[in-house]
């Protein structure tokens, strides 16, 4: 094994952020074109909407298949190789016919953006100790920014160039990030205790053996439900009528997130003082505050905006701490628990994208909220359970 000269720890836990950011993007982008995408390609709205579904499903396999890679292959190699296939996905989705073969490139787009959870895993693995908390929430400031700008950046390409062209500026920005991270990520190869066969082998087992774990989905998983399921839902009720708004307009709202990305950095800090879980209760409250924000005036331009940039901030700042919580039960098989847990986590998010179709039709906007804030206030109420094992040691 060779040591790299470069980068330096900062120096690569930087990269990885912004690097995570553009990969987790491409599972949002069409979000905002979603109403465009049905009526170019001549299917209901409901048919298309199952498009993030399919991305978060891909997620789900990448996770379960891709994120124990972490633990044994050389982050150059391994982040390099997973945007080349993103780009891959983004062409065939560019190219799509029908909405099976968009369906079918966001699965691989999906699979392929796992390396945003990849990213983390591994600067967990290089922060130095008593840093791990806020080498995680550097990564995850570049995953909410991606998340953030997705949505702005797909909904004005879509009205200026297109759909299509959209996808295709998307796959050319991962292959300068597939270039980047083979020249300048570290190329040390991790040494996990045990193969990655065995590790696969193990992945259904760990939610079940580690308590810790267990708690860590279930309480993501809630919080998760609602962001999926507000964010989707907002998108189909905006672009209908009294609202009517075109992409660039329902792209707009991704940046009442920016709240969301101005108190991650601080994230670190404070689960590295106070831990995880007291973290996590404080952020998956002032989450539901937004929600109910916007329960209380569905129809206000203005209450939606306030509304989700307090909700994105509460979501973004626990998923912060509950990965630094995971990462911490082993840091050399973190690639592994990370992989578990956000199999089920992504699972959960894609029942709230399926669902929020139907809900919107069903009970309407401020229903769906509702059904958001119950699942937030479930998760906040949850992450204050005390566990049976003491929680990791973050020195």
């Amino acid at each position: 094994m060779t040591r790299p000269a470069r980068p330096a720890r900062r120096g690569a836990t930087a990269l990885l952020a912004v690097l995570a950011g553009t990969a987790i993007a491409d599972n949002y982008t069409l979000q905002p074109a979603l109403a465009v995408v049905a009526a170019d390609l001549d299917v209901p709205l409901s048919a298309i909407s199952l498009v993030p579904s399919a991305a978060l499903a891909g997620s789900m396999t990448g996770f379960a298949l891709l994120l124990p890679l972490a633990d044994r292959v050389a982050p150059a190699r391994l982040v390099a190789a997973h945007f080349a296939a993103l780009a891959a996905g983004l062409v065939l989705a560019a190219t799509a016919t029908d909405a099976a073969v968009l369906i079918a490139a966001h699965l691989i787009i999906g699979a392929a953006a796992s390396v945003a959870a990849q990213a983390s895993v591994i600067a967990g693995r290089l922060a130095p100790p008593g840093r791990r908390g806020a080498a995680v929430a550097l990564v995850a400031t570049g995953l909410s920014a991606g998340i953030l700008l997705s949505r702005l950046v797909g909904g004005a390409l879509t009205d200026l160039v297109g759909w299509r062209a959209m996808l295709l500026v998307c796959a050319g920005v991962a292959l300068l990030c597939s270039g980047t991270a083979a020249a300048l990520l570290p190329r040390e190869r991790p040494g996990a205790r045990d193969s990655y066969r065995a590790a696969l082998a193990a992945l259904p087992r760990l939610p079940v053996r580690v308590a810790r774990l267990r708690h860590s989905v279930v309480t993501g998983g809630l919080w998760y439900l609602a962001f999926t399921l507000l964010w989707v839902g907002l998108a189909l009720y905006l672009a209908r009528p009294p609202h009517s708004l075109d992409s660039t307009a329902i792209g707009l709202f991704g940046l009442a997130g920016v709240l969301g990305f101005a108190v991650l950095p601080f994230t670190g800090r404070l689960v590295d003082r106070h831990g995880p879980r007291t973290v996590m209760t404080a952020a998956v409250a002032v989450a539901a505050c937004g929600v109910l924000v916007i329960a209380v005036a569905p129809d206000s331009v203005v209450g939606i905006a306030v509304g989700l940039a307090v909700f994105d901030a509460g979501c973004f700042v626990a998923q912060a701490a509950n990965q630094s919580l995971v990462i911490g039960i082993d840091p050399a098989n973190s690639g592994s628990l990370s992989g578990a847990y956000m199999v089920l986590y992504f699972a959960v998010g894609a029942l709230g994208t399926a669902l929020a179709g139907p809900l919107v039709d069903g009970i309407g906007m401020r229903g769906t909220t509702l059904v958001a804030l119950a699942s937030l206030i479930a998760a906040a109420l949850l992450a204050r359970v005390p566990e049976r094992a003491p929680l990791p040691s973050y020195e």
